[in-house]
């Protein structure tokens, strides 16, 4: 558990970024490897696992495919800066704090857009807070250089207060559930199923969703010397198809999935149909846009204006469209 303010510790930040700052749009290349399975990270359970959507979608991946799981998106810039992932998923977040580092490891190559009422600020059952300003003074649990801490303090500014005016208590996901379970928190900026299971179990109360303070685009990012490897690259390519193809399947088989997710995660299957009703929106592959990338760097600038990136970050290097006709045959 760590009690933060606005200036965090920035070396455990950068050691697990990685910049891309010398490769153009169409860039980044790098180095020959071996021809293994695909090594691909998991980040959260339910809607976020590929594995279960693959798997009741009837999509069989022609090519072995390793998977890791990670509970947050900088821990998956760690593992690729660690040169032990492939391919892997994160929020606008990570990347940006990546691209302040020196390390250059990965290249963002697609936008998974989605929902965002699937990130919230949620309150303990009982709670006398009853809105954003109520957060003044509170100790509020989040996911360091993630969405959580992003919309966290995009929600303060918007009622006029400052990080300073709240207890920031960064936590990984799992103890951030421990510690709002056992009443250590106020408040809980927090994203995916553990929302479900903190309303289904603990009678826990949305305070206020993402809608209005994040932009839905997660992005995939996959490793430089990956993208250099034909076989690699191929596997990719393959994967975003299988990807696409898989959200779409979701899209169509709504209640289907919903109880799929509820029964994996272990709450009530209303429970993830309520939540499917109130999503902003169906999750979607899509290609690397001029959008996208101001998007992402609106996000950077708030960072480095908030005082937790040392520097201005320009994040178009961090982009590679190579994959944009593929992704657009499965819009």
């Amino acid at each position: 558990m760590f009690h933060d303010g606005i200036n965090l510790d920035r070396r455990a930040v950068l050691r697990g970024g990685a910049a891309v700052l010398a490769v153009g749009l169409a860039g980044c290349s790098g180095g020959a490897r071996d021809a293994g399975a695909l090594r691909v990270s998991i980040t959260g359970k339910g809607e976020g696992d590929p594995r279960l959507l693959f798997r009741h979608a009837g999509l069989e991946p022609d090519f072995p495919i390793s998977y890791s799981e990670f509970q947050s998106g900088h821990l998956v810039v760690e593992a690729f800066n660690a040169g032990s992932l492939d391919l892997g998923g994160t929020s606008e977040i990570p990347p940006v704090f990546a691209a302040a580092s020196t390390v250059q490891s990965f290249c963002q190559i697609a936008v998974n857009h989605g929902d965002v009422n699937n990130q919230v600020v949620l309150v303990p059952a009982g709670s006398t807070i009853r809105d954003l300003a109520g957060l003044k003074g509170k100790r509020v649990g989040y996911v360091r250089a993630t969405t959580s801490q992003y919309f966290l303090i995009q929600m303060l500014e918007s009622v006029g207060l400052k990080w300073s005016d709240i207890e920031p208590i960064a936590m990984m996901v799992s103890d951030g559930a421990a510690a709002f379970s056992r009443g250590s928190l106020d408040a809980w900026a927090i994203y995916g199923f553990p929302i479900q299971r903190a309303l289904a179990t603990e009678g826990a109360r949305v305070l206020k969703t993402a809608l209005g303070f994040l932009s839905g685009n997660y992005v995939v990012c996959a490793h430089e010397q990956a993208l250099a490897d034909a076989v690699k690259s191929r596997q990719i390519e393959a994967y975003l198809q299988l990807l696409g193809r898989g959200y779409a399947w979701a899209t169509r088989n709504r209640d289907r999935w919903a109880g799929i997710i509820a029964g994996e995660i272990g709450v009530p299957a209303d429970y993830i149909r309520d939540q499917f009703r109130r999503q902003s929106a169906s999750y979607q592959l899509r290609p690397v846009t001029p959008e996208a990338i101001r998007s992402q760097q609106e996000v950077a600038d708030v960072f480095t204006g908030a005082g937790l990136i040392p520097r201005h970050v320009d994040v178009r290097p961090l982009w590679t469209d190579r994959y944009n006709s593929i992704i657009a045959k499965e819009v």
